[in-house]
């Protein structure tokens, strides 16, 4: 009677006191109905139910996990996917890092100097590990949680013991990192927004893949990436984006793990992040 029946399904049976297993057996849910959809909202007609289906099906024979904001202002945009799942920051966090530095240097009413100017732009434009640890150790975790919680950045979890790639993040804070960085706010200064958006405009080519890909001519890009492989989830594969111009002002965000190498998962950003240009451009 039992063969071919889960052990899960007998012991409830059991607990119940019956020998019926075939109505526990049916209210298990489906593997497939545990993954999480894209969700999409916008001011602008049928622009949400496009994103959504294009979205999904840039994803849909995708490995990995892959975790997606999209807010677009002109147009009341939002997308996500997966927006509180945590992730290894790689070097997206460098972003953070910079954030933190200024936050910090502006409420004592001081530039930053020649030689944090120096390590910033390495940080930045070419993902400079050593210059990201000397900031970070500079900076202290003490500032640096800090800056998070005057950005509202409450699921962003920093390193610890200086392992600033360890960062734990997720879509959701980093839509609020790159908001603040492209509207005024009282967290950073507007000459603050307007010299790490300025980096992020300056990164070098073999560095702007990811969430720029298949942007349309006329339109402006910041952007950061982050790369990182480790035993378990095989490669963390992130681009966070800006973009103005064309009738839209809008960041993006898209995360992922789990990638058999590090060209599969750019593969995979670039998937969304054309669809998700093509989708607002023809908007």
């Amino acid at each position: 009677m039992t063969s071919g029946i889960s052990r899960r399904a007998r012991v409830l049976a059991a607990a119940v006191g019956t020998g019926v297993l075939v109505p526990l057996v049916a209210t298990a849910t489906p593997a497939s109905a545990a993954a999480p959809a894209v969700t999409c909202t916008s001011a602008k007609a049928g622009l949400a139910a496009k994103l959504k289906k294009d979205i999904t099906a840039a994803l849909a024979t995708r490995k990995g996990t892959v975790a997606v904001g999209l807010y677009d202002r002109s147009t009341n945009t939002t997308c996500t996917l997966r927006a509180s799942s945590a992730y290894d920051s790689a070097s997206i966090v460098k972003v953070t890092v910079l954030a933190t530095l200024l936050w910090d240097a502006k409420k004592t009413n001081r530039y930053l100097t020649d030689r944090e100017n120096t390590l910033a732009k390495a940080m930045i434009t070419k993902s400079d590990n050593a210059a990201t640890s000397t900031l970070w150790k500079q900076l202290g975790m003490t500032k640096i949680k800090n800056f998070l919680a005057a950005a509202g950045m409450t699921q962003t979890k920093p390193g610890a013991n200086g392992y600033w790639g360890l960062t734990q993040i997720t879509v959701t804070d980093e839509q609020k990192l790159l908001k603040l960085l492209t509207a005024k706010n009282a967290v950073l200064s507007d000459n603050s927004r307007a010299y790490i958006v300025k980096l992020m405009g300056q990164v070098v080519s073999s560095q702007r893949w990811g969430t720029p890909y298949g942007v349309p001519s006329g339109v402006t890009v910041a952007v950061k990436n982050g790369w990182l492989q480790r035993s378990t989830n095989g490669w963390r594969v992130h681009s966070v984006g800006a973009f103005k111009g064309g009738g839209h002002d809008y960041v993006m965000t898209v995360l992922s793990h789990g990638n058999s190498t590090m060209n599969y998962g750019i593969a995979t950003i670039q998937a969304v992040a054309k669809v998700i240009h093509k989708d607002l451009a023809a908007s």
